[in-house]
């Protein structure tokens, strides 16, 4: 998933340059980690990879954008996505994680793609 992150969200027209596997950050006692995060000078996505996609899985990951940038202050002032990839998706998660706001990565053909349709605007946190 990693090394195809970079290419997705570039084509998508957010232009990150780096890319931090399990990013992680314990603050006053609270600890977060992000499957994968990458970053631009004024954006960045944070990616939450599963092998089996689920409603909670949803849920828990956009409570823990809510706290992003508690966890991760230099980030204060930059424009957060989500994104969340599933190897398998359950049924209907894919439209319900859309309407949350996130970007879907699901497998496509030998790689994986951004499901999302062209009109989709991402929240941002």
């Amino acid at each position: 998933m990693e090394p195809a992150v970079l290419r997705l969200f570039q084509e998508k027209g957010i232009d990150v340059k780096e890319v931090y596997p399990r990013a992680r950050t314990k603050r006053q006692g609270f600890a977060m980690e992000i499957d994968i995060l990458a970053v631009d000078d004024t954006e960045l996505v944070l990616v939450e990879c599963k092998s089996r996609l689920s409603k909670d899985d949803v849920d828990e990951f956009v409570e823990k954008l809510t706290r992003f940038k508690d966890s991760f202050p230099h980030y204060r002032n930059f424009k957060a996505y989500g994104s969340v990839a599933g190897i398998e998706i359950n049924e209907g998660i894919d439209r319900y994680a859309y309407r949350q706001g996130l970007f879907v990565i699901k497998p496509s053909g030998e790689g994986v793609a951004i499901a999302n349709d062209d009109d989709f605007q991402p929240t941002a946190w």
